[in-house]
């Protein structure tokens, strides 16, 4: 499969002696992110998973890179490796991730911990039978053509995998164009900059 060929090519998170081993069951129920964006726009990108098994994850994990070369080459889960040689900085962010984030839904506290990969966020454990979203709020800073791969596990140490019924890692892809042209917006009687929705079809 070639989302779990590229994410595995990114490492791991960091080792835990004490993760049980085992395979257990999950389900993606929501993947959602916008196709069409615009440098500086603020996105949110929200992942729903569900433990479909009898026992407990030790460790719900999101691990996310840019497909291509240049995206599994770099350390930050939603940039890009540039291969110019003397940069102090090669690694360039396509998205910038909120301070914060990611978090669970309808919560105010940051609900994923970073981990020694930067690609990876653990959420901690999640119940049999219970379901959880993570969201992350990104913030597009480069324009082109782009395709974010994400990959679900069971833990950090590799001893604990997920799988769907089917045997089959879970895991999938958003496909995105963030343009360089900027929207038409407008403030809201609130104060909130808004992008303006143009009407669908023709007609006064």
């Amino acid at each position: 499969m070639a989302v779990a060929a590229l994410l595995a090519a990114c490492g791991g998170g960091s080792s835990d002696a004490n993760e049980p081993a085992g395979t257990y069951r999950v389900k993606v129920t929501e993947a959602s992110f916008p196709t069409q964006q615009h440098l500086g726009q603020t996105s949110l990108m929200q992942l729903g998973v569900r433990n479909t098994g009898k026992a407990a994850l030790p460790a719900l994990t999101v691990t996310v890179t840019i497909a291509g070369k240049a995206g599994v080459n770099s350390s930050l889960p939603f940039g890009v490796h540039d291969p110019q040689a003397g940069l102090a900085g090669p690694d360039r962010p396509v998205w910038v991730l909120a301070e914060t984030y990611p978090r669970l839904v309808d919560s105010s506290d940051p609900g994923g911990a970073t981990t020694s990969n930067r690609k990876t966020f653990a959420f901690g454990p999640l119940k049999p039978g219970a379901t959880t979203t993570a969201v992350w709020k990104l913030s597009a800073v480069k324009a082109g053509n782009f395709t974010l791969l994400y990959r679900i596990d069971a833990g950090l140490s590799g001893s604990a995998k997920a799988e769907t019924g089917s045997g089959i890692a879970p895991g999938g892809s958003f496909v995105t164009a963030i343009s360089s042209e900027l929207p038409e917006t407008e403030v809201t009687p609130s104060g909130e900059v808004v992008e303006i929705k143009k009407p669908k079809g023709g007609g006064e």
